[in-house]
């Protein structure tokens, strides 16, 4: 209760003597506990550990008296760059901007000063420029445990029968 972040089971075990097994053993029971409880609260797994938060059924209450009066919403050029950053990390602001095909240098400073993406190395070619990654908090948002759990780009592209009837629709007809 007193973590301001989701706690690794590592951690835990270390705290409570026993193996990071037991933990997570333990914390099923909890998680199975609470929900046959029906609490407005759950134990769960998130970016890399273990956090108390919001039953999924009293969301939208919460987050009304959360929100109120507020409007921290990502631009859909943001929500683009995160996309991008997320699924092609570590990928420096040049990339970003190629895939984009516009310059992104104030939407990688809005992510980073929301804590989405960080720097997480440097380029070793030249210039050595910063190449960025999703940070903890992005997973914490996302409410996933780690990038595995997102879906595969390939869910989003459409097969080759939709591009063909969008190429033949934008075709210039002779006549």
């Amino acid at each position: 209760m007193v973590a301001d972040g989701p706690v690794p089971p590592h951690l835990l075990a270390e705290l409570l003597e026993i193996s990071a097994e037991a933990v997570d053993a333990l914390a099923a029971e909890i998680q199975a506990g609470y929900e046959a409880e029906e609490r407005g609260f759950v134990l769960t797994r998130v970016a890399g550990g273990y956090r108390f938060q919001t039953h999924p059924d009293v969301d939208a209450y919460v987050e009304r008296f959360v929100l109120e009066g507020q409007s921290a919403r990502l631009s859909a050029a943001a929500l683009e760059t995160l996309a991008i950053v997320c699924y092609k990390q570590p990928v420096s602001r040049a990339q970003v901007a190629a895939i984009r095909g516009v310059n992104v240098d104030g939407v990688i400073r809005t992510l980073q000063q929301r804590g989405y993406i960080e720097a997480v190395a440097r380029d070793p070619g030249p210039g050595q420029a910063s190449l960025y990654g999703t940070t903890p908090l992005f997973l914490e948002k996302l409410g996933i445990d780690s990038l595995d759990d997102l879906p595969s780009v390939a869910e989003f592209i459409p097969g080759p029968e939709v591009v063909e009837a969008l190429e033949h629709g934008l075709r210039i007809s002779d006549g």
